[in-house]
């Protein structure tokens, strides 16, 4: 089985958001969900500084963005029919709300609103009191938590393969350091607070405000929980565990143990790929793992995803819609008339708005069944503007 992955917060690093805003649609995709994030991912993906986007608030939307635009472009994701099998999907951190939608469990558009909500709301509580985090090589597992727990600090991610980090006040982590456990070495993160731990408690009762609004399915693919690397079979229950896990241990070694237990043959790594693959090299031996770090991975990905049998074109709905990003008037740029195809990437039109417009594309070759709206109509955001037919292939004459 298939392990589909994305990363947390500390994945990202400077402009590796660039490459893939050259493939079609992706750019205005991520434009649209700057939109609903209140930030220009576009910018903090492409020119921003290293410092910029350690910011909670920036590198949260940003890292689930980017694992979105990837998962399309590979053609997984939160639209595919529940018939589709062969992978399970886990996120580290704030990647869970990437991989609930790659798992059918929200749209993207709802990970994007509420992981804008997360980072703010992390990034509010962590000014409260002067917190951080610490990673912890190395060492007696046994030996590494009694410390943490006798220095008044928490586990907040236990990763497996040996890395603990802890999370706390600044004080009690000078403490730590200068007590540290035997045979581990230290290395303190730049992070402005203390994640997954109850410094975090204001964090959670924002998130759930904003959950409330977040339409949830049972997800399609199995999707495992940071809290204890459970299978989480209900959507409600997957929600409210990513509310409660703002302020509770991420248990990565748990999931990775799940992984293994139900039969992981392969790990493919979502962008900004690199830290998960790591961890799944030294705690999932014989696992075949790929790191999805540019475009240039997309041809492996695919060959991985069928070996493993995971054909999302296959199990694709007989019919999906494509919705206004934002509010506006709809101007087409397709034709009027059911039955024309069109390729991944076409232009089908723009959402116009005062000061500028959003382009709106098919994500996936198709074949249109129906317009839901006219050119010059008015719109809001999330509303239906055309039904269109999924297909393998399109033939050439018949695309635009």
């Amino acid at each position: 089985m298939l392990v589909i992955a994305a990363p947390g917060q500390g994945a990202q690093t400077p402009g590796f958001l660039e490459p893939w805003l050259e493939l079609p649609g992706v750019a205005e995709r991520v434009e649209a969900w700057s939109e609903l994030a209140g930030r220009d991912l576009i910018r903090f993906g492409t020119v921003a500084g290293a410092e910029e986007i350690r910011d909670t608030s920036v590198a949260q939307p940003l890292l689930v963005a980017a694992a979105l635009a990837a998962a399309g472009a590979l053609g997984i994701g939160h639209d595919q029919d529940q018939g589709q099998h062969g992978a399970m999907v886990a996120g580290h951190s704030v990647g869970e709300l990437a991989a609930g939608a790659v798992a059918g469990v929200i749209a993207p558009d709802d990970a994007v609103r509420l992981v804008s909500v997360r980072g703010r709301a992390m990034a509010e509580a962590a000014t409260a009191e002067a917190t951080s985090m610490t990673a912890v090589l190395g060492g007696d597992e046994a030996v590494v938590l009694r410390s943490i727990e006798a220095h008044g600090l928490t586990a907040a991610n236990i990763n497996g393969a040996g890395q603990i980090v802890v999370a706390g006040t600044v004080e009690q982590l000078a403490l730590f350091a200068f007590d540290a456990p035997i045979g581990a070495r230290l290395r303190p993160l730049q992070v402005a607070g203390a994640f997954h731990t109850s410094h975090m408690a204001s964090a959670v009762d924002k998130l759930r405000a904003a959950a409330k609004a977040v339409q949830v399915h049972d997800p399609v693919l199995t999707v495992l929980s940071n809290r204890d690397g459970a299978v989480v079979r209900i959507g409600a229950d997957w929600l409210d565990r990513i509310c409660t896990q703002v302020s509770a241990p991420v248990r990565w070694d748990s999931c990775m143990t799940t992984m293994s237990r139900l039969g992981a043959t392969a790990f493919l790594e979502l962008p900004p790929a690199g830290t998960l693959v790591g961890l799944a090299r030294r705690a999932l031996p014989g696992v075949q793992v790929l790191a999805v770090k540019t475009p240039a991975d997309l041809d492996a990905a695919r060959a991985l995803l069928a070996e493993h049998d995971v054909h999302p074109d296959s199990y694709a709905p007989e019919w999906r819609l494509l919705v206004a990003p934002q509010a506006g008037t709809f101007r087409s740029s397709a034709p009027d008339r059911p039955g024309v195809s069109v390729g991944s990437g076409a232009e089908l039109g723009r959402v116009e708005i005062r000061g500028g417009s959003h382009l709106v594309t098919a994500t996936f070759p198709a074949t249109i069944i129906e317009w839901l709206v006219e050119d010059g109509d008015p719109v809001s955001p999330g509303q239906p503007l055309v039904r269109l037919e999924p297909a393998h292939a399109i033939a050439q004459e018949d695309t635009f």
